[in-house]
């Protein structure tokens, strides 16, 4: 009578769709022996669609099922509960309750099952940290898919894919978010803004507007010597941190260096290596860095010192204003095309960068300081198409200037090349082509940008204080009072004052402000001050901002002033020399920082000593006007 029950309450609609009794059999037929699946039943029923409009068969659906001993079967023969018939008919009608044409698994019990496994995926890449991104973002995207795929009274809809979905990628992102801000996360004692302890994102707008040792150093200032910049990184100006951090028993480096890597090429260069890789290739550095092959180097810097003198004459003689940043730009890039590679680069000649190589490093450089806030999605960018044109560029030009100075042989001076080959026979394995080419674009890339900086902001700080000026000339013409000798370092110990301005405009400009990331090992935590770091942590020290800590350099940490160099113990002062890091500190620190002090003191000491250098009309101060 339940059955007959559930029927009559149909609304007429659905009476005249089943035609009376006999148009049902077909469907009880379905239900053979065994067969207790109701998603199969509509198969066999031409007017489904008409059927599941039935808005009523709910409630017959619950009265059938309060059935207990036996109903009259359709065909006029009786079934108990255990026939199968009767579920086939329970389950028919139910699947008539539910969405059109399919099952009934609700969609609270899909949000349910879609939000366990956005749980469950917390959980398992919390533990499986991924390196790149190919996996777990076809993970994420094709799982609420698969999961209406396998459970067994789900169905594959748009509205259910979304609902399954917006579950799923909800339930993921509030538990990860839950688990950074609450007191359970490694790094819940370390302070920071909250942004920067739920995601990256924030990191990637500090990179994005070009002021991220800016930033920094504000928030050192608000939280302290230690403070939370990522959801698992922390930036350290405390001084033990330096020692800590970047020396020999320090951090190896961290995911922040992998975008600087191409996985399209078979070597990696010089600053992305790792443990015995960078002690082996340092090696080969240190040699062609050694005192006695800075001579050679002297010697194609001197020319080109030479060369960009006689440019700057022809801005002297017609007495109107230039750009001499875009000037040191060239030399410094000229010089290290001629110290890599045995010449390449023509831009003191021609005046202008007729290679397109400044937009090149512009655009790579601003990349790849991206990319390392998430060093995991390099792989899958790398994929797309154009993501690699500057690459690309710097590349094919790293090999066509390899391939003349191979066909060039030997030179009559021992350059870069020469070493990076070992040309000596040093090493019991000679180096491979690909390792010496990539470690020549990085003499380019790295070299040239950082050297420029560096005599930029040398000259731009002495331009805002006439008086250094006046000071630091005198002392040049004092050493070289016919100018003789001035292209040579020998007499770069007779320079203190000139030496102590070069300090100090690196102490306030770093050029690399920032720094790079180290990581710390696995049951490798330790105490910096009273901070511990946890494992896994990835920790930043920004020059920037540990050279204009009061704890480091006082008083005026914020002004250029070269005597604290030269007066660094008198009473009262603080200057901590073991916090200045401008080339970094400890293994890894900058391979070529002695050649580059050679050519800073080499340039300036020929510019002030041949010209007299002044701001033109309208010229801007340095960041933070005169101190």
């Amino acid at each position: 009578m339940a059955t007959l029950l559930g029927l009559l309450l149909l609304p007429s609609s659905a009476k005249q769709t089943l035609g009376g009794f006999p148009e049902v059999s077909p469907f009880v037929q379905c239900g053979v022996q065994g067969f207790t699946r109701c998603r199969w039943v509509w198969k066999c029923a031409p007017r489904r669609k008409q059927l599941t409009r039935c808005y009523g068969l709910r409630l017959a659906r619950r009265r059938i099922r309060s059935v207990s001993t036996s109903v009259p079967r359709l065909d006029g023969r009786l079934y108990g509960r255990t026939a199968p018939n009767l579920i086939v008919v329970d389950r028919f009608i139910g699947c008539l309750g539910g969405c059109e044409g399919h099952p009934t698994m609700t969609r609270s019990q899909l949000v349910a099952a879609a939000a366990l496994l956005g749980l469950a995926n917390h959980a398992y890449f919390r533990r499986y940290e991924p390196q790149t991104a190919h996996y777990p973002l076809a993970a994420l995207l094709l799982q609420p898919i698969a999961l209406m795929l396998t459970l067994p009274d789900a169905s594959l809809t748009l509205p259910n894919a979304l609902i399954a979905s917006i579950s799923f990628l909800g339930t993921l992102s509030a538990s990860i978010v839950a688990y950074r801000l609450s007191p359970f996360h490694p790094l819940a004692h370390v302070p920071g803004p909250l942004l920067a302890k739920i995601s990256k994102l924030w990191g990637v707008n500090a990179v994005l507007s070009s002021r991220r040792h800016l930033i920094l150093k504000r928030l050192h200032d608000e939280y302290g010597d230690i403070v939370r910049i990522g959801p698992n990184e922390v930036s350290v100006i405390h001084a033990d941190g330096i020692r800590a951090v970047l020396g020999s028993s320090g951090f190896p480096k961290g995911q922040y260096y992998e975008p600087w890597t191409d996985p399209t090429l078979p070597a990696r260069n010089l600053l992305t290596l790792r443990g015995d890789a960078h002690a082996n290739r340092r090696r080969i550095w240190n040699r062609a860095m050694s005192t006695a092959s800075m001579k050679d180097f002297e010697a194609i810097l001197a020319n080109r010192i030479t060369q960009l003198l006689g440019r700057l004459d022809e801005f002297a003689e017609q007495e109107e204003p230039f750009d001499i940043a875009a000037w040191f730009s060239y030399l410094t890039v000229d010089f290290m095309g001629d110290m890599a590679f045995g010449g390449g680069f023509e831009l003191l000649r021609d005046g202008r960068d007729s290679e397109g190589i400044f937009s090149i490093l512009k655009v790579g450089v601003k990349a790849m300081s991206i990319l390392s806030q998430v060093p995991w999605l390099t792989p899958s960018l790398a994929l797309l198409p154009g993501s690699k044109n500057a690459t690309k560029k710097i590349h094919a030009f790293t090999l066509s200037r390899a391939k003349e100075r191979v066909r060039a042989g030997p030179q009559g001076h021992k350059d870069l090349w020469y070493h990076l080959m070992d040309e000596d026979g040093h090493e019991k394995t000679k180096p491979s082509m690909p390792e010496v080419l990539i470690d020549g674009g990085l003499t380019i890339v790295a070299g040239s940008d950082t050297s420029s900086m560096a005599l930029n902001a040398f000259m731009w700080c002495i331009l805002a204080h006439p008086d250094i000026y006046a000071r630091a000339q005198a002392e040049v013409d004092a050493v070289y009072p016919e100018g003789e000798g001035m292209l040579s370092s020998d007499r770069h110990a007779e320079l203190p004052f000139l030496n102590a301005c070069f300090q100090e405009a690196l102490r306030l400009y770093p050029p690399v402000p920032s720094g790079g990331g180290r990581r710390v090992p696995a049951g490798d935590a330790r105490l910096v001050g009273d901070t511990l770091i946890p494992d896994g942590t990835q920790v930043f020290l920004p020059h920037y901002v540990i050279h204009r800590s009061a704890a480091n350099f006082a008083p005026a940490p914020d002004s250029f002033d070269p005597d604290r160099w030269l007066r660094a113990e008198h009473a009262g002062h603080v200057h901590n020399a073991a916090a200045f890091i401008p080339f970094s500190y400890g293994a890894a620190n900058c391979a070529a920082k002695h050649l580059a002090w050679r050519e800073l003191l080499m340039t300036a000491s020929a510019v002030l000593r041949r010209y007299d250098v002044r701001f033109a009309q309208g010229g801007r101060l340095p960041p933070g006007g005169r101190g």
